[in-house]
């Protein structure tokens, strides 16, 4: 059984995941340098494996809040399932998106485990999207989207927000960050830039939480179900809120206030660690 005291840091790490995964502030960043502070009972595999795999929690909150616009059918006078193209070719996109992203990630995970999950790493990309996100924003003040909607994205816009996808692979980047970042960058809305990176959650965390669930093995004790069983319906009720939230901030102001934040957050980071 899992202990009062472990249910708490589990609970804390959810919330953390549930607001980190969507903000553009690293989800992963966060985790690891909460880490530092409050530790977990458990072997460093399982904990690894944790950091991830929690994020399944936040990814169904999109899959429930915006399952209308995912579900690729519908049912014609409640008989037959008719297919929504729209939403198929969303998904196809989708799946373009996320080709840069599979492929280095499969073919770096592990050195970037071993060597980038630093304080020094996750405070120094913190700090440069930081300043990123500012200078996006107010180059965009005198431009006007040329993708508005999420149905206007076409293959190529997705494609190079899978290549800007990449970069989120080194720790406190944030994938919601550069994915948006990317976004804002080619001409697509904060709305549109928001909603594409929601559906770009889905496979991608799917899939690393199934990679990190092989490398892991599929043997829990009794705790470690529990402890990841905890942490992802935290994860998931906490997310629920957070995308709320977003979605409508966005629509009425931009995402200076996150590069700020991370800025500040960066060089405190810094400084406790050169102290420490």
């Amino acid at each position: 059984m899992i202990s009062t005291l472990e249910l708490l840091k589990v609970t804390f790490l959810g919330i953390v995941e549930g607001v980190t995964e969507w903000l553009p502030i690293s989800s992963t960043g966060h985790m690891l340098l909460v880490d530092e502070f409050i530790r977990m009972n458990v072997s460093d595999a399982f904990k690894d494996m944790f950091f991830v795999v929690i994020q399944l929690g936040a990814i169904l909150a999109v899959v429930l809040l915006f399952w209308g616009k995912m579900f690729p059918f519908q049912w014609k006078d409640k008989t037959r399932p008719v297919v929504k193209m729209d939403t198929l070719s969303l998904w196809c996109k989708v799946v373009v998106a996320c080709i840069p992203g599979a492929v280095v990630t499969l073919l770096f995970d592990d050195f970037i485990e071993a060597h980038l999950h630093t304080p020094e790493v996750i405070a120094a990309a913190l700090i440069l999207y930081g300043v990123a996100f500012i200078l996006v924003e107010n180059w965009n003040k005198t431009r006007t989207p040329r993708t508005k909607t999420l149905e206007d994205i076409t293959y190529r816009t997705a494609f190079l927000i899978g290549l800007f996808q990449v970069l989120s692979i080194i720790p406190g980047t944030s994938r919601s960050g550069s994915t948006i970042i990317g976004a804002l960058l080619i001409g697509v809305s904060r709305v549109a830039a928001a909603e594409f990176t929601f559906f770009l959650a889905v496979p991608v965390m799917f899939g690393l939480s199934l990679l990190k669930l092989v490398k892991f093995g599929f043997a829990f004790t009794t705790a470690e179900l529990m402890t990841l069983a905890v942490g992802a319906l935290v994860a998931f009720v906490v997310s629920v809120l957070v995308i709320k939230f977003l979605m409508g901030y966005i629509k009425k102001h931009d995402f200076k206030v996150f590069g700020w934040y991370r800025i500040v957050l960066g060089v405190l980071v810094l400084l406790y660690f050169a102290v420490c």
